[in-house]
């Protein structure tokens, strides 16, 4: 069982470095609390590893892998509009917009992260173990090894926050989640692609994206320049 446990651990751990799951937390660190989103991760790697290994080891690796693409990209969707719409608010927005309750930052947490790993690839891993292991143990160490992976993304993003633009870290990662949507429903959905040709297609929408951010952003009137008054003698 340990061994297992220990399999598990790396396989789920390794799998998460740079998967969509830590840019996530990443993003949520800048915003939350970092206990809050370590405190949501967990409950959420807790529920969709128990799925993953119950599926695993009753029903093998059977999963509607298409159905699941879409719930996944549209939540990365979401989350990556959202983030740019928070990157792109204006800094006395950010100042006076009240901070949110650890309540509902908890739930959005547990809710984002359930949401995107349903159906990824450390899910299917984690179901994959557990088809040819005791469930148990995969469900212990993948979730261990994820908790793990997302701690690891809310220290990066603590440090980062204080050395870098917290604006331009969120703009950043708003990006990469649009690309990732992307990326999950060509993966799905075309499958004459090869990995690099997803890749490339679906780093296109980012890309678009941000250089139609930047032109609106150049050209857009300046509402921030004040008139200055006129005597009332002035003459026209």
């Amino acid at each position: 069982m340990i061994a297992t446990i220990l399999l598990s651990f790396g396989v789920l751990f390794l799998a998460e470095l740079g998967d969509k799951s830590q840019l996530m937390a990443l993003t949520f660190s800048l915003r939350y609390r970092w206990w809050v989103v370590l405190a949501g991760i967990s409950v959420a790697s807790v529920a969709v590893n128990l799925i993953a290994a119950g599926v695993g080891h009753f029903l093998g690796t059977a999963l509607p892998a298409n159905a699941i693409a879409v719930v996944t990209a549209l939540t990365l969707l979401v989350v990556g509009l959202w983030t740019l719409r928070d990157a792109l608010g204006s800094a006395e927005e950010a100042e006076d917009a009240p901070p949110p309750s650890t309540r509902n930052a908890f739930l959005v947490v547990i809710s984002a992260f359930m949401l995107a790993e349903l159906g990824d690839r450390t899910m299917f891993a984690a179901a994959a173990l557990a088809s040819k292991n005791g469930w148990l143990a995969v469900w212990i160490g993948s979730t261990i090894g994820m908790v793990a992976a997302g701690g690891l993304a809310i220290l990066v993003g603590k440090l980062a926050g204080k050395h870098l633009p917290e604006r331009g870290i969120a703009f950043a990662s708003g990006l990469l989640f649009l690309f990732f949507a992307t990326k999950t429903v060509l993966d799905a959905f075309v499958s004459g692609l090869s990995g690099w040709g997803s890749t490339g297609l679906a780093l296109l929408v980012p890309v678009v994206v941000g250089l139609g951010i930047g032109a609106w952003r150049f050209y857009r009137p300046r509402r921030d320049v004040a008139v200055p008054d006129q005597p009332a003698n002035a003459v026209p």
